[in-house]
């Protein structure tokens, strides 16, 4: 009969055996491992089952959905949705004076150039409730503000042949 005393540290031969067994497990891990890729590659790969995985083909929704989640592009496509229905979402009337021109996405503001002075300044009035109307359409805080420019100057400098320091046609008359 054994009296229980301190436990014995192995030694030796029960240190090798304790060492052969650990070495003997993970060569039979090795082993499997590189069997399953000799069978991918002798069997043509891995085949896909009767379940879905990330190989399988997706509907062209799904996958334009799926890369625009991805690239980070949901906010510049619905503010480009938006250059596309201006006319649903402002009206015909206002659309068919004013265009949206730019959006910048670090100042979520939206510039918009408008054809005459007067509806430059009917837009910029009606500004907080467009403001609104767009937050509401593409969530809130899209659109921070609205920059509303009239229209632009004809250019002046015609032609190829110009005097230098010349500023256009009023030159002529003094």
């Amino acid at each position: 009969m054994r009296i229980p005393g301190p436990a014995a540290e192995p030694s030796g031969v029960d240190l090798a055996r304790v060492a052969l067994r650990a070495a003997r497990e993970q060569a039979r891990a090795r082993g499997s491992a590189a069997r399953q890729k000799r069978q991918a590659r002798t069997e043509g790969g891995l085949r896909s089952g009767a379940r879905r995985d990330g190989r399988d083909p997706l509907p062209l929704g799904a996958a334009i959905e799926r890369l625009k989640t991805e690239r980070g592009w949901e906010m510049p496509m619905a503010v480009g949705g938006v250059m596309g229905r201006w006319p649903e979402l402002v009206g015909p009337e206002l659309a068919r004076h004013c265009v949206p021109q730019s959006y910048d996405e670090q100042a979520r503001v939206l510039s918009v150039r408008c054809d005459s002075t007067a509806w430059a300044t009917q837009v910029r009035l009606l500004a907080p409730q467009l403001v609104a109307r767009l937050n509401a359409d593409l969530g809130q805080g899209t659109v921070k503000s609205i920059r509303v420019r009239g229209p632009e100057a004809p250019d002046t400098r015609h032609g190829p042949l110009r005097a230098p320091g010349s500023r256009g046609p009023g030159d002529t008359y003094g």
